[in-house]
């Protein structure tokens, strides 16, 4: 008999430094005895803060937090760039920091928030030609990137001292805060690099009173404790959808795949869909005004 469990729900770690998110992932699914779980987006080995950790049927909804809007804190070292644009790379050029003006700082900031292109790094795991873009890198390979388009909505900084700078940067999926930083630091005209990034929202979840440390899991699982208390409901991670409600008929059929009409849906785009006692699913509103199932999850 098996001793991995079907559990369902998710958990918000706080992930350390020095972990991959993948060996965070499977720390967190043994410590749960769970048989089924994912994430909703890597964290590097050298950042930390928030992985989304989902379980059984709520891994069906990880491609929606994928695509979610990310908050994260990252501190830069300026006067300094490196081969990997943070602080695992050698420095490969240095040049003095100017004691900028809070006014010129605050000019910069502001050049970088909105819509933007942005060049991925060569260390990153994007492929070229099946190949892994970092494992090219370290080969001393560079090949050409095409940009890619990304919002930043809100950028501001936190703290500043002689050669250092922290930034509070909420963003859409796919922008690399290290690229980020390094753009800045040109912009600046000193060079920068990342040596602290800290992931501290996605999507709907922004509060850190929610994230549990590896150490504060292991701590309630050697007292005994239930660590199914942490679980969040699979929902949550849809918050930002409008909510429909069903009849029992209706969610009768929706569940046999079939559209269906709802009185005063939105007109357009995804919803969450709840029957009478559960969450049913994401549903998407088709052009005559139905609601068709997009994803439907086993309660």
């Amino acid at each position: 008999m098996s001793k991995y469990r079907n559990i369902q729900g998710i958990v918000l770690l706080d992930k350390p430094l020095h972990l991959s998110s993948n060996d965070a992932l499977q720390v967190v699914k043994r410590l749960f005895n769970a048989k089924k779980a994912g994430h909703t987006g890597s964290l590097d080995p050298l950042a930390s803060g928030l992985l989304v950790i989902c379980f059984g049927e709520a891994t069906k909804v990880t491609s929606f937090l994928l695509d979610a809007t990310k908050r994260y804190v990252v501190r830069a070292k300026l006067g300094q760039k490196t081969e990997t644009a943070d602080a695992e790379g050698a420095v490969i050029s240095e040049r003095p920091v100017e004691a900028y003006t809070e006014a010129k700082i605050a000019e910069v900031v502001k050049s970088f928030t909105g819509e933007l292109q942005q060049i991925p790094p060569m260390y990153s795991a994007l492929k070229h030609k099946g190949e892994r873009l970092y494992r090219l890198a370290r080969q001393g390979i560079e090949v050409e990137r095409p940009p890619r388009y990304l919002t930043i909505y809100k950028l501001t900084v936190l703290d500043r001292t002689e050669d250092t700078i922290q930034l509070d940067v909420t963003c859409s999926k796919g922008t690399y805060i290290r690229t980020l930083v390094e753009d800045i630091g040109e912009a600046l005209g000193c060079g920068a690099h990342t040596i602290e990034l800290h992931r501290v929202g996605v999507g709907p979840f922004q509060d850190e009173s929610q994230f549990h440390t590896l150490d504060d899991l292991r701590g309630m699982r050697e007292r005994d404790e239930s660590l199914d208390s942490l679980l969040l409901p699979m929902e949550l991670a849809l918050a930002d959808l409008p909510k429909v409600d069903l009849s029992s008929d209706m969610a009768f059929y929706m569940k046999q795949g079939q559209p269906v009409q709802i009185a005063n849906a939105p007109t357009a785009g995804l919803v969450r869909m709840f029957g009478v006692d559960e969450f049913i699913g994401v549903g998407k509103i088709l052009s005559d005004g139905r609601v068709a199932p997009k994803r439907l999850l086993r309660t």
